[in-house]
């Protein structure tokens, strides 16, 4: 599997086409985690391979998570993360690896009613048309992974274009854990 797939992957996140959007800047916040975010998650990922999430707290407001396949427990990721609230959303902000430009992924998660942990990547084609448009400033790149942009606006120059109700569709769901049935 590609590396930087893992990786979101390993944030619970991300399995779109091979693409990345990426920030020049993390999270100007990190707040504590929502009741109920922490713990074990289980999926199935694009490839039907049913994988596992832990969600831990590591420090302040800094949290860890650590990706594995069911098939291969003992061959996990771990990946540092933060997460803040902002507007109506929950977002989370990871470094991305050094091979990726090492800046900053940024996805939005929710808690939904059926108790799942529901991810949202930012769509690369929307966020190509932004900066076509010239509302967000960035450029592309490409890797042996896939295409990706790196948008080098202000967090609150972001903030205000995803908060903004005709951007509402930039996110879509990444993937859907399930609390694991055994997990305490």
């Amino acid at each position: 599997m590609k590396t930087w797939r893992v990786v979101v992957i390993a944030l619970s996140f991300l399995l779109l086409s091979g693409c990345l959007v990426s920030f020049k800047e993390p999270l100007p916040q990190s707040d504590p985690a929502p009741k109920g975010l922490l713990g074990k998650w289980t999926s199935t990922n694009a490839w039907g391979e049913p994988m596992n999430l832990e969600l831990t707290r590591i420090g302040n407001n800094r949290y860890q998570a650590v990706s594995y396949f069911k098939a291969r427990p003992k061959a996990r990721e771990a990946y540092p993360f933060t997460v803040s609230r902002h507007g109506d959303r929950w977002y989370l902000s990871a470094k991305v690896p050094a091979q990726f430009g090492g800046h900053f992924l940024i996805a939005g998660f929710e808690l939904n009613e059926e108790r799942e942990l529901v991810v949202y990547n930012l769509d690369l084609d929307q966020i190509s048309q932004a900066m076509g448009q010239k509302t967000l400033n960035g450029q592309g790149f490409q890797t042996d992974d896939g295409d990706g942009v790196l948008i080098n606006n202000s967090m609150p120059e972001v903030f205000a274009y995803l908060d903004n109700p005709a951007n509402s569709d930039v996110f879509v769901e990444a993937v859907r854990y399930q609390r694991l049935a055994n997990a305490k």
